[in-house]
């Protein structure tokens, strides 16, 4: 079934292996930009190109001498210039974070961003430097982007990442009269080695080895030395063209041969290239051979295509295709996806082709469209699925709109379709338009973007500036937009002059911060490090996480604010975390004066003192007039050192004077007027008094049978008659005086009571002393007495007199325990007598 839609620029090369060259842009570039005297370095996926005058060439210089490296986006707007400073430039290449990469002949590697802004320099090595460098190779390994050089006695080091640039020196080739005519890197995984062609002979220096070895291959054709080489994008394809115009196509380990091929063309070509096979086989790639005006596409298969050109043809090699950049045009050159040949290939039959045919019909409002549709109803998924890959891999609007809505057409008539990849695809479309725009100018693939993957295409459109598309982008993807922002927040800092205004529009963005996964804090640190003090400030107000913008306030001098903001988050060890830094970073009187002003900063750095610096505490105390802290402190530093108490009791005691602490400034003159006796007691009954309580020292006094001194002490000091009497009993009970004990009851009437006196009898285990004060014990209690004294009878007796069944049922439950039958039955007796008759 003949589909002739937009076929115009395909060509074969071998059986099924179909190929199509489209337009990117119409380029226009500055007027005095002339690519054929020119060195283009242009970077993968739609990266940027670096452009300087071919310093090989011998032409015509007006103005400065020194080069100038112009850089542009691929559809030929100018980015910046770079006015080249340094010494001989050699090469130039792209890293894989699109930085462009600038080698000089003395080994120096100097690496500037797409704004030409300097990023830092590493070299290649002492004998680099010494012996001068005759090329570089820029190469992608597994450690990212790397670097080889050549030096003028055809020694290669290389550095496999210029993030961490570590010189190896690869193995030395065998001495020879002649010169090493072309050289190239291949990256195996993490291996990586030099091929270097010498007239007939290929040598492979591999990192590690102690020895070259050499390579043989088989060709057919007669040459007498190999003049270019070229290695696939993917690493994977090797390409030696020869001085007889023969070309050799194989492996990049040279261990398979594809085909030769006869260019039939004596002159040295400008430049060869690999265009990869997107789906990723070697019988579908092809290799790009360019001459002053003619680019010539051959494929491994034998077959070739020839394009004519305006001089200057620079190739820029892609993961799926070739670019092929002119003066006046930007194209590109690559293998049909199978599912777009399925589709628009002359007299296909299949299924998708059938659906995009329908939906044609349909649109025309013919019939023919529902015979199309029974054509393919058992294979309508798959050709709905075909469609839909198919608009990824094409670059005109139109005939995407046209794919899709095909699809669109068949999915109608699936029964249980599933929309997530239609949907996918069209998010993405409308993403690769965005970018693929003159303006933006990244011509990306959709196997690019795929590989890519979006966070990597938002971060570079990031660093481009281009914010408002990376928002929109995110926001159509469903991806965060947190990175955007912040690099857009970071921007405005960096260029920007107004503190006001910047914190202004920031604080406008940031709404909801924590939703939306940003802080304040990182653009604040930036600010910071570029001595914008104020704004960073400004910012950090914006902070809703104290934890975060604490410290930063340190950082800037704002003490006052840190601590405020610490103080109140809540956060204790926030509050500590600001008070030691302060304390390790300001004088101490300035720190002092500072958190007197935040009441529950100081409360906890008191408590903090009071652990690890008691002296700190006191000068705090000192400081602020707070003589009740400083009579507590003094007199705890007193206890902890019995010795001097007595001189602490009336500092402590004119402390307290001094806060109007009238009751403890007495308490005080008491304890210390009680110690001056105490020493006298001392030295007079040859015993230690010294820090005893006054409970104690009457105790004591009792103990050793002075009752005048006692009476005394206990009439000096207002002793109360419950304690005093508490403590005779005690102490005639310890010393066993019970005749004493009996008389000293019958004195007054005891203000504690008699339970006291039956108490300590029992202690010492005397009931017969008991029962002198058990029948004085008060009603109530007098049962409870009796049974703690072991008088189990008295106490069923009293208890029957009392009417007490609730002690009787008790010493009934006492009395079953030690099985005392008399007991028993003398308590049962009472309780039957006391117990309601029914």
């Amino acid at each position: 079934m003949p589909i002739l839609y937009n076929t115009g620029d395909w060509f074969t090369l071998g059986h099924g292996n179909t190929y199509r060259k489209i337009e990117l842009y119409n380029m226009e570039w500055p007027p005095d930009t002339d690519l054929e005297n020119m060195i283009v370095c242009a970077a993968p996926y739609g990266g940027p190109m670096a452009i300087v005058k071919d310093f090989r060439k011998f032409v015509k210089v007006t103005g400065s001498t020194k080069p100038i490296i112009r850089i542009f986006t691929a559809s030929g707007h100018l980015i910046s210039s770079i006015n080249w400073n340094s010494g001989n430039l050699l090469s130039m290449g792209w890293s894989e974070c699109e930085e462009l990469i600038c080698v000089q002949d003395d080994g120096l590697v100097l690496i500037y961003d797409m704004f030409g802004v300097y990023q830092h320099t590493f070299s290649m090595g002492q004998e680099a430097k010494d012996t001068k460098v005759i090329d570089a190779k820029i190469f992608p390994s597994g450690s990212g982007t790397g670097v080889a050089v050549m030096t003028t006695n055809f020694r290669v080091f290389l550095v496999n990442s210029v993030k961490e640039p570590k010189n190896r020196q690869l193995p030395e080739m065998p001495k020879s009269i002649a010169d090493p005519n072309c050289w190239d890197i291949v990256t195996e995984e993490r291996n990586t080695f030099a091929l270097v062609s010498r007239d007939r002979e290929i040598f492979r220096l591999h990192q590690g080895d102690s020895v070259c070895m050499l390579q043989n291959i088989t060709m057919q054709s007669d040459y007498k030395m190999i003049i270019m080489m070229a290695v696939s994008f993917n690493q994977r394809d090797l390409a030696l063209y020869t001085n007889s115009g023969h070309i050799w196509m194989g492996s990049s380990n040279l261990k398979t041969k594809y085909c030769e091929f006869d260019t039939g063309r004596s002159e040295r070509p400008k430049q060869i290239a690999w265009c990869v096979d997107v789906e990723n086989s070697r019988q579908s790639d092809a290799l790009i051979v360019t001459y002053s005006s003619l680019l010539l596409v051959i494929g491994v298969s034998g077959d070739s295509n020839a394009y004519t050109y305006d001089p200057a043809i620079f190739l820029i090699p892609e993961m799926d295709c070739v670019r092929v950049l002119t003066n006046g045009c930007h194209e590109m050159i690559q293998k049909i996806p199978k599912s777009v040949t399925n589709i628009f290939a002359i007299n296909s039959q299949q299924s998708s082709s059938f659906l995009f045919e329908a939906h044609k019909k349909f649109r025309e409002k013919s019939h023919q469209s529902d015979e199309y549709l029974c054509l393919i109803k058992d294979t309508l998924e798959q050709a709905v699925a075909e469609c839909i890959e198919a608009a990824g891999y094409e670059f005109d609007p139109e005939t995407q709109k046209s794919l899709i809505k095909a699809a669109y057409f068949g999915k109608a008539f699936c029964a249980s379709h599933n929309p997530d990849k239609y949907n996918l695809m069209c998010r993405i479309l409308r993403v690769l338009n965005s970018i693929r725009h003159a303006k933006i100018g990244i011509p990306l693939t959709y196997r690019q973007f795929d590989h890519l993957k979006p966070n990597v295409i938002l971060d570079r459109l990031v660093f481009r500036k281009h914010y408002a598309l990376a928002i929109q982008i995110a926001k159509h993807l469903k991806l965060p937009e947190s990175r955007i922002l912040e690099h857009w927040a970071l921007h405005k800092v960096t260029y920007d002059k107004h503190d006001e205004d910047v914190a202004r529009k920031i604080a406008e963005k940031f709404r909801n911060p924590i939703a939306l996964g940003v802080s304040f804090c990182t653009i604040a640190r930036k600010a910071q490090e570029i001595g914008r003090t104020k704004l960073a400030i400004m910012l950090l107000d914006q902070e809703p996480k104290a934890s975060a913008r604490v410290p930063l306030l340190l950082k800037l001098g704002e003490n006052k604010k840190a601590l405020l903001s610490a103080t109140h988050s809540g956060d204790t060890d926030l509050v500590y975390m600001v008070l030691l830094q302060l304390k390790e970073t300001t004088q101490l009187a300035d720190f002092q004066m500072t958190v007197r002003s935040f009441p529950i900063a100081q409360n906890l750095f008191k408590k903090y003192c009071q652990q690890y610096n008691v002296s700190a505490l006191k000068d705090i105390f000192t400081q602020e007039d707070d003589f009740a802290s400083q009579a507590e402190f003094t007199l705890r530093e007193g206890f902890a050192e019995m010795a001097g108490l007595e001189m602490v009791l009336s500092i402590t005691a004119n402390a307290y004077k001094k806060a109007h602490r009238d009751v403890e400034a007495e308490l005080c003159e008491e304890g210390r007027k009680l110690m001056k006796q105490q020493k006298v007691f001392s030295e007079k009954y040859s015993k230690s008094f010294y820090g005893l309580s006054l409970h104690e020292t009457v105790k004591q006094l009792l103990t050793l049978g002075d009752l005048k001194t006692a009476e005394k002490i206990r009439n000096e000091y207002k002793v109360p008659d419950k304690r005093y009497w508490w403590l005779r009993i005690q102490v005639m009970s310890e010393n066993y005086q019970w005749d004493e004990l009996e008389k000293f009851s019958k004195i007054k009437k005891s203000p504690i009571g008699y339970e006291p006196f039956v108490e300590v009898c029992i202690k010492q285990k005397n009931s017969n002393e008991a029962k002198k004060y058990l029948s004085k014990c008060r009603e109530e209690k007098k049962v409870k007495w009796y049974i703690r004294a072991g008088l189990s009878k008295e106490a069923a007796l009293v208890a029957f007199e009392l009417k007490d069944l609730q002690n009787l049922y008790i010493i009934h439950m006492n009395a079953s325990k030690i099985n005392d039958r008399q007991l028993i039955n003398t308590v049962e007796n009472y309780i039957n007598q006391l117990s309601p008759k029914k």
